[in-house]
């Protein structure tokens, strides 16, 4: 039995750690006014007939906190990579010189930056819902196992550890918001 209440628990910080790494992923695409290669990470380039990301084309930084310079390792890619930047919708004007592709940031505005606090506070709540729907899904099968002939010790234990999980894991969802909201608001 205990094999079996392990694998729940294991199930359960499996799922919540999935929900914390989508979280990350989700935040690292709205932009704070702040230049960053990631902002990029959804393009895809046409490279000889494949799709492939922006970063398997290009060395892509930031040379300054307003500026993401992309240096195609090949210079015909510069035509395509800005097409491809454009067709991704992210907002960006790419400005070529020939050799490098320049995205300048612009600054945010007071109402883009209470979009995009809106925004986070969601995917911050949506990460939690995949948290508590988690702890839900193991208390649901603690109780099976517990018909199964679990001790009620033993599935009280587990449904506390799920519990303790659970504060962990939602505390560090909101000290991501925390965090992003912050880097958002400052000017």
């Amino acid at each position: 039995m205990q094999e079996e209440v392990d694998l729940v628990l294991d199930m359960c910080k499996d799922a919540m750690e999935h929900a914390i790494a989508h979280l990350e992923k989700e935040l690292a695409h709205i932009r704070a006014g702040k230049a960053s290669p990631r902002m990029l990470d959804s393009v895809t380039v046409d490279y000889y007939g494949s799709m492939v990301p922006l970063a398997q084309v290009s060395n892509v930084n930031t040379p300054d906190a307003r500026t993401i310079a992309i240096q195609p390792w090949e210079k015909k890619m510069i035509p395509i990579i800005e097409k491809a930047i454009m067709a991704a919708n992210l907002g960006f004007n790419p400005d070529n010189n020939g050799e490098i592709i320049r995205i300048n940031i612009p600054p945010l505005t007071e109402e883009r930056r209470r979009d995009m606090v809106k925004l986070v506070n969601k995917e911050g709540e949506n990460a939690k819902i995949s948290i508590r729907s988690a702890r839900k899904d193991s208390n649901e099968s603690l109780k099976k196992l517990q018909k199964e002939g679990l001790s009620e010790d033993l599935e009280k234990d587990a449904e506390d550890e799920v519990q303790e999980m659970t504060t962990k894991y939602s505390k560090l969802v909101d000290d991501m918001m925390k965090d992003k909201n912050d880097e958002i608001l400052k000017i």
